[in-house]
């Protein structure tokens, strides 16, 4: 699935049906800035704000995650596009692969610390589990300072140990929120299942080192929206 096509498509229906940004952020209980987020692919709603959508707008899901109104030429073609999703069921959504369609589900990965907003997701069937955190932002104490280094990582918290999922990547003489913004985090095929996760099991760690070598950590644990 491409993101910016499905914003595209989205931007085209608010605009169709009279629409401004507000109007649907309140419409769907979200800021305009996350509509604007979504209408320019960086971001997606939630699978639950996409079936409503679904069912307020007339659109099918599937028309929805392609990005454009799938159109019936003719039978055999309809027959074909048909058996070609039934075939391969399997598409990407906001950087995942779609395991299985008849068993594919997915839940949205948010922050738990007051500090933070994040927006991402678990998708996971019965086998495993993929990760896609798409947008961080920083909504604490006003932090100006360029950082001489800043790095993040994605944690796991087991029992027994913290297991590193993911670093991201290492940027210089940035701020703090510029490198949030170039963050996007995205594990597929995670041999963990969704239903092993306990709560804030999941973690950012970010760290800012400034010119005098002095580390700022923030530990962010990440929650999920409901239970697997």
């Amino acid at each position: 699935m491409d993101p910016e096509k499905i914003g595209k498509f989205i931007k085209k229906i608010r605009k169709q049906n009279n629409l401004t940004q507000s109007d649907l952020a309140n419409k769907y209980n979200v800021t305009y800035q996350a509509v604007s987020k979504w209408e320019n692919g960086k971001n997606l709603p939630d699978i639950s704000l996409i079936k409503q959508m679904s069912k307020d707008f007339n659109i099918s899901i599937e028309d929805i995650l392609e990005g454009e109104v799938l159109t019936k030429k003719n039978n055999k073609k309809y027959i074909f596009i048909i058996c070609i999703i039934v075939l391969i069921v399997i598409c990407l959504l906001v950087g995942f692969y779609l395991f299985n369609k008849s068993n594919f589900k997915l839940q949205t990965l948010s922050a738990s610390c007051k500090d933070f907003e994040v927006s991402g997701s678990v998708a996971y069937d019965k086998k495993k589990s993929s990760i896609y955190i798409s947008d961080i932002d920083y909504c604490g104490k006003e932090d100006n300072t360029t950082y001489e280094e800043i790095t993040c990582v994605l944690y796991e918290k087991t029992n027994n140990d913290d297991i590193k999922i993911k670093n991201c990547n290492k940027m210089s003489n940035i701020k703090l929120n510029d490198y949030l913004n170039n963050i996007k985090i995205k594990i597929d095929n995670y041999s963990q299942t969704c239903k092993k996760y306990s709560k804030n099991s999941l973690y950012l760690e970010i760290n800012a080192k400034d010119k005098d070598n002095k580390s700022v950590i923030y530990k962010v644990p990440l929650d999920l929206k409901d239970n697997c």
